[in-house]
Order: C-alpha cells, then sequence, then structure tokens
C-alpha cells in the first residue's frame, strides 16, 4: 500500500467488543488507520471516512453505508453475513466478503456440534443438575439415554463446516445424509462415509439427528418452519451453530413441549443475545451455549487474520476472495 488507508474495525460488545477490536487491528499489516468501535455509527467521523469496515457481527445497515461515502469493502470476521445489507451494498458497487474459504471457524463448530449432540443423546444437563441436587437420576433417566452410533445424520448445507461434520460422524459410524443446492462430487461423497444427497424433506423424515451449516438468507430464513418440523421423528434431534434464525423458534418451542421432537441443541438465537422471553430457553430437553461454536482462542486468532489479510489484500489491489454480494 502506498498510502494510508482508513479501516473502521467494529466489533459487538456481545462478541468481545472494544477489547477483540484492538486485538483484531494489531495484526493489520502495511499502512492502515484503524479505527475500533463497538457499534458502526459510534464515531460518525471515523465512518465517514472508512474505505473498508471490518464486523465481527455488528450491523452494517443501508443507513450506515450511504454515510460512508468512500467505502470500498465490507469484511464480514465470520462465514455469516446477513448482519451487513447487501441490497444497499450492491447498489454502492461495494462487494462484502466473509471468511469462507479460510475454513477458521470449521474445527470447533464441528466440535460444538457433537458437544451438543452427545449432551443430548447422554442426557448430560438433567443428569448433571440432578446429581447436584443429590439426586440419583438413573432410573430416571436410562430409557432415554441412547447413542450416536449406528444413527443417521442429516446435514443441512455441506460445506467447509458441514465437512467438519460428517468427517467426525464416520468416527461415531454413523449414516450420513446431507442436504443442499447442489451435491457435492462422488469422491467428496465416497470419502465422507457414503454420504447422500437427498431432497431437504426427506432428510427431516429419516435422520436421528439434524444439524444446521447453511447461510442466513431470505430464502433460509426460518428453513425449519412449523410444517419441516413436524416431519421429524418424534426421537429426532436438531442441532442449530449456524444462526438462530434458520428456525422457527416458536415452532420448535411447541414441538418440544408436545414432545413431537426429543430435543435441541442450540448455539445460536434470534435475536442475540436472546431476550428472557425466548420460550425456547426453557423448553423440555435443551442444551444451549452462548454461540461460542466460533469463538475459542484458536479459532479467534484465525478468524482475525482472515478477515484483516483479505481486507489487507485488497487495499494493496488485490481481487477479494469470499465474495457473497
Amino acid at each position: 500500500m502506498t498510502d494510508i488507508k482508513n479501516v473502521l474495525a467494529v466489533i459487538s460488545p456481545h462478541v468481545g467488543g472494544r477489547a477483540a477490536g484492538s486485538a483484531l487491528s494489531s495484526v493489520f499489516p502495511g499502512q492502515a488507520h484503524i479505527t475500533v468501535v463497538e457499534r458502526t455509527d459510534e464515531d460518525p467521523a471515523a465512518l465517514r471516512a472508512a474505505q473498508v469496515i471490518v464486523t465481527g457481527l455488528a450491523p452494517v445497515t443501508a443507513e450506515h453505508i450511504a454515510a460512508a461515502p468512500r467505502l470500498e469493502l465490507v469484511q464480514c470476521a465470520s462465514h455469516g453475513f446477513d448482519y451487513v445489507d447487501l441490497d444497499a451494498a450492491r447498489a454502492r458497487n461495494v462487494p462484502v466478503c466473509n471468511i469462507g474459504s479460510s475454513g477458521a471457524e470449521k474445527q470447533n463448530v464441528a466440535e460444538q456440534t457433537f458437544a451438543l449432540m452427545l449432551a443430548l443423546a447422554k442426557q448430560l444437563v438433567p443428569a448433571h443438575t440432578a446429581l447436584v441436587d443429590a439426586d440419583w437420576a438413573l432410573p430416571r433417566l436410562q430409557q432415554s439415554i441412547t447413542e450416536l452410533s449406528g444413527k443417521t445424520l442429516g446435514i443441512v448445507g455441506l460445506g467447509h463446516i458441514g465437512e467438519e461434520v460428517a468427517r467426525r460422524a464416520i468416527a461415531f459410524d454413523m449414516t450420513i445424509l446431507y442436504s443442499g443446492p447442489t451435491r457435492v462430487d462422488a469422491e467428496t461423497e465416497a470419502r465422507l462415509g457414503g454420504a447422500r444427497h437427498v431432497p431437504l424433506d426427506e432428510l427431516l423424515r429419516t435422520s436421528d439427528y439434524v444439524t444446521l451449516h447453511a447461510p442466513l438468507t431470505e430464502e433460509t430464513r426460518h428453513l425449519l418452519d412449523a410444517d419441516r418440523l413436524a416431519l421429524m421423528r418424534p426421537t429426532a434431534f436438531v442441532i442449530n451453530t449456524a444462526r438462530g434464525a434458520l428456525i422457527d423458534q416458536d415452532a420448535l418451542a411447541d414441538a418440544l413441549e408436545r414432545g413431537t421432537l426429543a430435543g435441541a441443541g442450540l448455539d445460536v438465537f434470534d435475536p442475540e443475545p436472546p431476550t428472557a422471553a425466548l420460550r425456547v430457553l426453557k423448553a423440555p430437553n435443551v442444551v444451549l451455549s452462548p454461540h461460542v461454536a466460533g469463538v475459542t482462542r484458536e479459532t479467534l486468532v484465525r478468524i482475525a487474520l482472515a478477515a484483516v489479510q483479505n481486507a489487507a489484500d485488497f487495499l494493496a489491489g488485490k481481487e477479494p476472495r469470499d465474495v457473497v454480494s
């Protein structure tokens, strides 16, 4: 880079805020002036001057884009990009990128997926809670404790993360189904234990565990609504480590309360952080975690480096990677 570029790093408080933003800015190479904020409009002068916005789950709205006349790139420090107004960016010919091809989050999201699956299968939360209260819960829980081995895992979205989940499922002797707009090549299916591409409704009807790894778009919002949740077996579990709004959360709470679904493992919610009024938080047989699937110490370093490198390459005149709009 031959001149100083203005970069606005916007990191939401619930994912680390200013402290995480400072760590991100410290690894930005080259000549760049970095302003760290927790809201995109927190520093209007910095927003007006920004040529690049690097955002960690902080909304970048049409109003923000309109207030940034020099803006050339929006870089999401995540796989998700639903918190950026893509239409507004597209109207300004401002590319929006994520870190999809970096694989920065895939290991831990896959591990968290299995942590939630195992917690549900082994009834770890009710077992733990009972023992804390000196309640020997074995007679009550033993009929509902199950194995992953021999079960069918349905993966909705076989991208980088979905493939990592499938690789781990092989070690548990699970049958793997997947759905999505495209089918992977036969070699990849063979490598993933003979994974089969099936329509979503068939996947829901035949899977013991359904795990979501799709992006949130207008097409995938409430992908699992009441009708689709009703397709699932009453002994089945749903896992969501992608985006909360992929599931109609009220419909999920209804299914859990009625017992037409065995349980759910949720790492993501709509909104985030969730309010106490969100019914699914208190539904029976749920295992919950606060969007931790992408935030191990190791993962945060990989995310920061991937986002910063793509933004720095763009400012140096290179084509950006992982353009989502």
